[in-house]
């Protein structure tokens, strides 16, 4: 079992950007798949971004691609989300997710307590 803990979000004006942080911990990170998903007010979560267990394979919505960016730092077992060119619509709280792939991680269900990103207009 990994135990992750979401930190980094806030808030910002539109256009700005942010870095979020997933630290794990209870599992070999350096095997673990990673996986961001939100949730905003009224709506469903969504998946955001993955990257897989050995960081070279990345995954990302269609909404954040080209703005967001996932990467792994093995030796820290954190995961991050640098979020640039940030929209009001990004506005959600965040969660990270682990597997031991990202087919697993998209089918996550169990969620820490996330962190909020409000983008101001």
């Amino acid at each position: 079992q990994v135990h992750l803990v979401e930190s980094g979000g806030g808030l910002v004006q539109a256009g700005g950007s942010l870095r979020l942080s997933c630290a794990a911990s209870g599992r070999p990170f350096s095997t673990t798949a990673i996986g961001w998903f939100r949730q905003a007010p009224g709506k469903e979560r969504e998946f955001v971004a993955a990257i897989s267990w050995y960081g070279g394979a990345t995954y990302y919505a269609d909404s954040v691609k080209g703005r967001f960016a996932i990467s792994r730092d093995n030796a820290k077992s954190t995961a991050y989300l640098q979020m640039n060119t940030l929209q009001p619509e990004d506005t959600a709280v965040y969660y990270c997710a682990a597997g031991s792939t990202v087919a697993v991680v998209r089918r996550n269900n169990d969620w820490g307590q996330g962190t909020q990103v409000t983008v101001s207009s």
